[in-house]
């Protein structure tokens, strides 16, 4: 699982549509479970650490307990590769190939399942303000294949899963158990107050799904929360970048000639904390990709994923999510 800690960022001007605006036609749904009402899934209890991704609202100071070594991110990649050889593709650097050489990925829509969980009024968020997320993700990922449209939400009044929710815990397990909906390639949002100041977490790509599938960021992170400078959306931008397969951009540091498994990343020894352009801390070719939305940079300093980190989102989509 990958975590971000509370990045405090600058938040992308999102225009205020609303759901009916946009078409969406979500379903809202109000769910008052307890904490132990469902059980843990037993699919959950031996995922690996290699799985996940977390990051923090302070970036270099909050320890990522989901952290992805060099060795699990070998591993990974071998799966990709074994995953898409299963279907009878070849991963190359411009996509995943069928066996007469035509690319295997098409443009893909994603339904985006919205879970608002609360504490009273406490998380509330409006339906603009996931409308706008929605919208945020759409611009993101405007140039990678990807479109992503609201399918459902539900608010659910639970203080144990609100207060403080961290990674691999019960809690966690049991909303996710409860909550989640739809198949492989249906995203999952939570939202709630995370602990440890983390702005969010994400499960990578496998190819077994179980309920502890999705994306969850701090419901003050959404475009117009309080979590300035991390309130222009692209907590949820930079956790869909992990459940759709990418790294951080700093995996692997300097020494790890592997690193994200994206060539056209430059090098960067750690997680970027503001925005400091011209940071250089790799002495290979080029600048700290401090911009990129897979560094911990304030959201009003990232902009882009790179043409490798698409085909890599393409690649993971056509293996495990397509």
């Amino acid at each position: 699982m990958s975590a971000r800690s509370l990045r405090p960022a600058s938040l992308l001007a999102a225009a205020a549509l609303s759901a009916a605006t946009l078409g969406l036609g979500a379903s809202t749904a109000t769910a008052i479970p307890t904490a132990g009402e469902r059980g843990v899934a037993a699919e959950c209890a031996s995922e690996t650490p290699a799985q996940t991704a977390a990051r923090g609202t302070k970036a270099g100071k909050v320890r990522d307990n989901n952290d992805v070594t060099a060795a699990q991110a070998k591993a990974m990649e071998a799966d990709l590769t074994k995953a898409l050889a299963a279907k009878g593709l070849t991963k190359t650097s411009e996509g995943a190939r069928k066996p007469g050489g035509g690319g295997a990925f098409v443009p893909a829509t994603i339904d985006v399942y919205w879970h608002t969980i609360t504490d009273g009024t406490a998380g509330t968020i409006s339906s603009t303000q996931i409308a706008n997320q929605i919208t945020v993700l759409n611009n993101a990922y405007a140039n990678s294949g990807f479109t992503f449209r609201l399918a459902g939400t539900t608010t659910t009044n639970n203080a144990t899963w609100y207060n403080n929710l961290d990674s691999g815990t019960t809690a966690e397990r049991n909303m996710k158990s409860a909550l989640r909906q739809g198949d492989m390639g249906d995203l999952n949002i939570y939202t709630a107050k995370l602990a440890r100041n983390l702005l969010g977490w994400a499960t990578f790509p496998q190819s077994r799904l179980t309920s502890n599938d999705g994306v969850v960021i701090l419901d003050q992170s959404v475009p117009g929360g309080t979590a300035a400078p991390f309130n222009e959306g692209d907590t949820a931008t930079h956790e869909v970048g992990h459940w759709l397969s990418l790294y951080h951009t700093f995996q692997g540091g300097c020494s790890d000639t592997a690193g994200d498994y994206v060539s056209d990343t430059p090098a960067e020894a750690s997680p970027a904390d503001g925005c400091p352009v011209g940071r250089d801390t790799c002495t290979l070719p080029g600048l700290d990709p401090i911009r990129n939305f897979m560094d911990y940079s304030t959201d009003a300093c990232m902009d882009h994923f790179t043409a490798g980190q698409n085909t890599r989102m393409q690649n993971a989509w056509v293996a495990y999510r397509g």
